[in-house]
């Protein structure tokens, strides 16, 4: 059970200044748990392969990481099971490619590995891979050099054959052109609702009808089962108060990782490339300046050009083709002038010419992803982050007592409380739904909570790790089982929604006749047009996604268009498209990129389906109840 806890690593200053606001609601801040069954245990099996607990639990750590980072996601929320769903996909899909290039002509050369795994950022000291730092690294995380390189080789290979699949994906300059069209077509439209909340009053529901609907769905409507429980609390969190950190550790923290501090630090550039060739002339040189210093003029005229200029002008073929994109990279990755120019520029900065041994390059950075590096800036963060490995690792002393000793006081949590100096808290009437609001979505807590044997024997749960430095065993004190709601009690919000249900109706009917009438040509007057806008597929201009996506599936072939939609909730929704203008095309670098982009959507497409041909003739079987009662959250 602790193995999960020793494998934590980070986070730890976020979790510990919340403890030290909200430690009596320590479980509040709990998104899901670790299932106690152990990292080791298959949450889904591939064939003859399984896919460990920590595999998907470090995957869904990387997904939610990379959307917080982005701004996609509130770092507090729990994990989505969209989430959840697409990291665990990626892991079978991962598998199963990996099966494949197993038995297919894939191979990844010495050679080709040697080069790959020296140039790897994460080795280079002083611009050159160090020996030193390679053994270090792979001490460090408990890696020999054969599995670290057979794991490198094994992704090579994986990349290898998805690469084989983006040759495939082709688009002519004709269907470019037409897809190219369609994305910055344009629209004149109107949109007019007839509300589901205006046919309400004309709706009369009789009581009959309201019994009727009690009567079938008796079933459903019922008072869930309660419990008011107490439980008991061991954190690493809680233990933070009594650790200290002078500044002497902070210092010699920050002097032993400064290396892997500055590289944590990552960029994203992009670069248009004008070369002037191996040993170039001067006159050859020269030409190669005057060409980029005009490409530069015109970006500063115009930087929103810089993109479109790098398709067409850019004499490198692997970034042009992205816009210039060079990708997310660390220091060491580049040539030392071009990695200069990249630290040095701020976000959306574009750099005067800068000479490499390729040529000259024109440099915009684009995103920067990691913190200001300087002792007096991360003390704060380090000492912090010292407190709680201190803390945590005390609590790994403690957490298996704390375990022992509410499972042989079993009908008490006093016991515990009084040896570990904590508080046992209480709740009030908990449903399993509510409770599951409480601890954040575990729903395994939940089921152990709900047990036979905690209603009946009223002892207390064994101590689940419901997440990294989080111990909880709870009992249950009281409970109220399952009641059937009266009439009485719910005969309001039946008649509401038969009204809503009834008056939804109307509203379609009445819309699906105006449709019909407009259609035919004829006037419609009582609805209520908006103003008239020009919208693309970038441009709303107010309108709301249900009238947008509606407002382009209308057919356009005679204007002007009519389309309707039925929606359940608001009512019937009416479109009216008076114009529809095909933008063609002027700038053969933008049409460029449509292509790029298209071609790389078609190349996903063809491994998409791939990987899923794969699957269906796979044997793939997936843990679910584990799936659900998992995961150590980030």
């Amino acid at each position: 059970m602790l193995d999960s806890i020793r494998s934590v690593a980070q986070g730890w200053v976020g979790k510990a200044l919340l403890a030290l606001i909200t430690i009596p609601f320590a479980l509040f801040g709990i998104d899901s748990y670790l299932s106690s069954a152990g990292s080791n245990v298959a949450i889904a099996k591939v064939g003859k392969n399984n896919i460990s607990i920590q595999a998907y639990d470090n995957a869904l750590k990387n997904i939610r990481n990379r959307l917080q980072s982005e701004g996609k996601i509130d770092p507090a929320a729990p994990d989505l099971p969209e989430m959840k769903s697409f990291a665990l996909n990626q892991l079978i899909n991962d598998q199963l490619l990996d099966d494949e290039v197993k038995h297919a002509n894939f191979a990844i050369s010495d050679m080709q590995l040697t080069t790959y795994i020296t140039g790897m950022p994460e080795f280079q000291k002083d611009g050159k891979f160090s020996q030193e730092l390679y053994d270090q690294t792979l001490t460090d995380a408990k890696l020999t050099p054969n599995k670290f390189e057979a794991r490198i080789r094994g992704d090579l290979l994986a990349q290898q054959a998805q690469e084989n699949f983006a040759k495939l994906g082709f688009i002519s300059n004709a269907r470019a052109e037409q897809a190219y069209q369609l994305t910055n077509q344009q629209r004149v439209v109107a949109v007019a609702e007839i509300k589901t909340k205006d046919f309400v009053d004309q709706v009369k529901i009789e009581p009959a009808q309201v019994r009727a609907y009690y009567d079938q769905h008796k079933a459903k409507l019922m008072h869930s089962e309660q419990v008011k429980i107490e439980f008991l609390l061991l954190s690493a969190a809680q233990l933070i108060t009594g650790v200290g950190v002078d500044d002497a550790e902070v210092r010699k923290f920050y002097d032993d990782n400064i290396d892997n501090i500055k590289a944590k630090e990552q960029r994203r550039a992009s670069h248009i490339l004008i070369g002037f060739g191996v040993n170039p002339t001067p006159e050859k040189k020269a030409e190669a300046k005057a060409k980029a210093e005009g490409l530069l003029a015109e970006i500063k005229k115009a930087p929103k050009t810089f993109e479109a200029l790098a398709v067409k002008n850019s004499q490198d073929d692997e970034s042009a083709s992205k816009g210039g994109d060079l990708g997310v990279q660390g220091r060491g990755y580049f040539t030392p002038p071009v990695e200069k120019a990249i630290y040095d520029l701020k976000v959306n900065e574009v750099s005067n010419l800068v000479e490499s041994e390729y040529g000259y390059h024109i440099i915009k950075v684009t995103e920067v992803i990691g913190e200001n590096t300087d002792f007096e800036t991360l003390k704060p963060q380090i000492k912090g982050d010292l407190m709680f490995k201190k803390a945590q690792d005390e609590f790994i002393k403690q957490a298996e007592g704390f375990s022992e000793l509410v499972y042989t006081q079993s009908n008490s949590l006093a016991p515990a409380a009084k040896a570990f100096g904590s508080e046992v808290q209480k709740s009030d009437w908990l449903t399993r739904e509510s409770a599951a609001k409480f601890f954040k979505d575990n729903s395994k807590f939940v089921d152990l909570i709900f047990s036979v044997e905690s209603l009946k024997d009223r002892r207390n749960t064994a101590a689940m790790e419901v997440s990294p430095n989080n111990l909880v065993s709870a009992r249950v004190v009281d409970y109220k089982p399952a009641t059937q709601k009266s009439f009485d009690e719910v005969k309001e919000g039946i008649e509401a929604l038969l009204k809503l249900e009834a008056a939804a109706k109307l509203a379609s009917t009445k819309g699906e006749a105006a449709l019909k009438d407009l259609r035919a040509g004829k006037s419609v007057a009582d609805l209520q047009w908006t103003s008239e806008v020009a919208v693309d597929r970038k441009n709303a201009e107010g309108l709301t996604e249900l009238a947008m996506t509606q407002a382009f599936k209308t057919d356009v072939s005679k204007l002007p268009a009519y389309s309707g939609l039925a929606d359940k909730q608001q009512g019937y929704l009416l479109v009216k498209v008076l114009e529809a203008k095909t933008l063609k095309s002027e700038d053969p670098a933008a049409e460029k990129l449509a292509q790029n982009e298209l071609e790389t959507a078609l190349n996903s497409e063809y491994l998409a389906a791939y990987k899923q041909s794969l699957r269906e003739k796979a044997k793939v079987t997936v843990n679910e109840k584990l799936l659900l009662g998992s995961t150590e959250n980030n």
